[in-house]
């Protein structure tokens, strides 16, 4: 670690070596934080207990906020469903590193190196979602354990943590410290966590989770699903009467008080003899107001976590396609939102200290590659073909790297075999072709039986031949001559067509069996007209040249 000395991290902390290869949580001064269990605070809880929690968050103790977070990620199906689409859609998305602007040939190599190491650290997809639980929490906490693979350090684990291990430091609410049983905690060793806070709303660390937003309509969400069950029990059965005789023991009196409140569930039971047990209707009730709370309370979680209620749940109402896909797209960027504070914590802790360690490149902290999601969708590929070729012929310079990045297509690596045009005039029935790659003898024969690679490469000598033909013949009438060459061109198209209709007569049974194979017969007529299209641009050319003979 020589080679090392004299590094610090981002807030001027110097590296040591034991705070790379020694957790700091196994330091026997937190050992007491292996042995805390939670205390489960959403059992009983009312508002005045929740107003308690959270103004304790506040005041720098988040144990107990913390773990009302994780009940209520437990308890509440709803909440979870809505969470887990919030954080597992980030999982899916693809990242890279970005070396800094204007890198040099030993960065740009450097931060190559760095991807590769990255891509090998299996367990990073696992580090970014267990950092997303900051969503939820406000921060997550991750421990780093470095090693020594040959001459690179890289991380050997990273290991979540208990987010009600940690306290907030009173001299600086924004700093989160372990739990060392001193007012103000121990500082995190540098180099050696994730420390990701993540801003939902503007406001200190302990007030930036999601759980402050959402145990609102938890607690009565709650409350409704316990009257629910109650009105249930009430109003589910009918209403039970024991009449007892005159005279009757304190003895036979409970007997029929067991049997009544018994018989309901049990569906039987026994008295004695002279004693009768009557069922009435219970009294009319509804459990609409319980329902309506629930559901609710339910479309306000939605908005807290992703922005909208029509990609959680369809009413029948109000649902459309339109609406739904304004509250998708809200959606993404709440996720894009989401990555982008990941990728800051994540090039921060992860990529700095790995560049830092491992790369001759490295001179200052603001040169470090960035490691970034990538969020772009990619654009309509037909649409850029049809509109590009536009644009360039009226001089628009379109670099070639802004397109690749619009339809997602990679760059080619060097030596990489890619796709071209063939040149016009070439015999190959195939319009594209494998640049550095040289086509088998029995691939060219495959295409060039092609019946409309055929109709093509006809098409093309028609045209040619019509613009020789043009030329000779100078006082000939030019739209005869087109439209000679146009029903040259689709004599063989239609005759096809009318062959595969003749056999289709010549080996039907019946009308009715002739009906249904030419409704299931595919007449494609794209052959057809791409003969018509070469020919309407032979037409115009020779208007054209007529125009400027003066004809």
């Amino acid at each position: 670690m020589s080679d090392y000395k004299g590094l610090v991290d981002t807030q001027g902390n110097p590296l040591r070596k034991d705070d790379l290869t020694t957790p700091q949580t196994d330091d026997a001064r937190l050992a007491h934080l292996q042995n805390h269990y939670g205390a489960h605070p959403s059992k009983g809880l009312t508002p005045a207990k929740l107003a308690g929690i959270l103004l304790q968050a506040e005041q720098g103790d988040i144990i107990a906020q913390c773990e009302l977070a994780e009940d209520i990620e437990e308890k509440d199906t709803h909440l979870f469903s809505e969470l887990q689409k919030r954080r597992l859609c980030m999982k899916s998305v693809p990242w890279k590193l970005v070396p800094p602007r204007n890198a040099s040939a030993a960065e740009k190599r450097d931060t190559d190196m760095l991807q590769e190491l990255l891509e090998d650290m299996t367990f990073l997809p696992d580090t970014f979602f267990d950092m997303s639980d900051a969503i939820l929490k406000g921060f997550s906490n991750s421990e780093i354990t470095w090693q020594q693979e040959e001459k690179l350090w890289v991380p050997q684990a990273i290991d979540f943590k208990d987010p009600s291990w940690f306290m907030i430091n009173r001299d600086d609410r924004n700093d989160i410290r372990l739990r060392d049983n001193t007012p103000n905690g121990e500082a995190l060793n540098p180099f050696g966590w994730i420390k990701h806070i993540h801003k939902t709303k503007s406001g200190y660390v302990s007030r930036n989770g999601l759980a402050r937003i959402l145990a609102w309509p938890y607690i009565f969400k709650n409350f409704s699903v316990r009257d629910l069950a109650e009105f249930n029990e009430i109003y589910g059965l009918p209403l039970r009467v024991g009449k007892y005789p005159n005279g009757a023991s304190r003895t036979e009196k409970s007997t029929l008080l067991q049997a009544v409140m018994g018989i309901g569930h049990n569906a039987g039971g026994i008295i004695p003899q002279g004693m009768q047990i009557e069922f009435e209707e219970a009294a009319k009730g509804s459990e609409k107001p319980f329902a309506y709370m629930m559901e609710f309370m339910d479309k306000a979680m939605s908005k807290a976590i992703l922005g909208g209620t029509l990609t959680s749940q369809a009413d029948g109402k109000s649902s459309t396609n339109a609406l739904g896909s304004v509250h998708d797209e809200v959606r993404g960027e709440i996720r894009d939102s989401d990555l982008s504070q990941i990728d800051s914590t994540s090039t921060r802790d992860i990529v700095l200290p790995m560049y830092m360690f491992n790369c001759r490149s490295y001179t200052k902290p603001s040169r470090c590659p960035r490691l970034v999601h990538d969020t772009t969708e990619a654009e309509d590929m037909k649409l850029f073909s049809d509109s590009l070729p536009g644009l360039v012929k009226t001089g628009v310079q379109i670099p070639v790297n802004w397109v690749h990045d619009k339809l997602q297509i990679p760059l080619p690596k060097d030596g990489e075999a890619v796709l071209g045009v063939i040149e016009e005039g070439k015999t190959e029935a195939n319009t594209l072709e494998v640049k550095g790659e040289k086509p088998t003898p029995e691939a060219k024969e495959a295409k060039q039986t092609k019946p409309q690679a055929k109709l093509k490469n006809m098409a093309i000598t028609k045209l040619a031949a019509l613009k020789t033909k043009a030329d000779k013949a100078l006082n000939e009438d030019t739209a005869d001559l087109f439209t000679h060459q146009l029903a040259d061109g689709f004599s063989p198209i239609l005759q096809g067509f009318n062959d595969d209709i003749e056999a289709l007569i010549n080996g039907a049974m019946s009308l009715e069996e002739l009906q249904e194979q030419l409704n299931d017969m595919d007449l494609s007529i794209d052959e057809a007209s791409e003969v018509l299209q070469l020919a309407l641009v032979a037409s115009e050319l020779g208007g054209m040249a007529d125009v400027e003979d003066g004809q």
